[in-house]
């Protein structure tokens, strides 16, 4: 079992931070509010490696779960019974898929960058409708069809991440040297 060095448990604490901050900036918009946690759950995976990455991710679901109120909505091991919890599920497995891709190469290009965070959006964005249309169709008794559900949890939500697919991108690549140096 590898120790976690001092430098790398402060990153993980650091964007266990950004994640808990990205969460709490909001822009409402029907069924799931836009956030910076997708960004920050990105750039996780791609600064700290898929392990790390997800890592904080998980340290914020296990605080969030835990009763300190840092999701979207709230906080407590209740928020398992939301329907917007497969996102924040997706968010862990998303920074480790995306950090693992990014990071098989010392210098990733931009288009491994896109590449590894584009398909880290579609995990948290199938954990996220997969969840919501179970929580909501046989836990909450509030019937979502596909295509509304289609519509709200993917058409409405989907083209501010894919601008923060751009935005991690470009931090990353300027930022993945410096932290591999340091």
């Amino acid at each position: 079992m590898k120790t976690l060095r001092i430098k790398e448990i402060t990153l993980v604490s650091l964007f266990t931070a950004l994640i808990t901050i990205g969460a709490l900036i909001k822009i409402p918009i029907p069924v799931v509010p836009f956030t910076l946690q997708f960004l920050f759950t990105m750039l996780a995976g791609l600064l700290l490696g898929g392990k790390l990455g997800a890592i904080s991710v998980g340290l914020y679901i296990l605080l969030g779960l835990m009763g300190l109120p840092i999701f979207t909505q709230g906080g407590g091991i209740g928020y398992v019974f939301t329907p917007t919890f497969g996102y924040i599920i997706g968010f862990c497995v998303g920074a480790y898929v995306t950090g693992t891709i990014a990071n098989k190469v010392p210098n990733p290009s931009y288009k491994r960058l896109y590449a590894a965070n584009f398909l880290g959006l579609g995990i948290v964005y199938l954990f996220g409708m997969v969840y919501y249309y179970g929580i909501s169709n046989f836990y909450l008794n509030e019937p979502i069809g596909l295509w509304p559900l289609f519509l709200y949890c993917f058409i409405l939500a989907v083209p501010g991440d894919i601008a923060l697919c751009f935005v991690a991108a470009a931090i990353a690549k300027r930022t993945i040297p410096v932290i591999r140096k340091g």
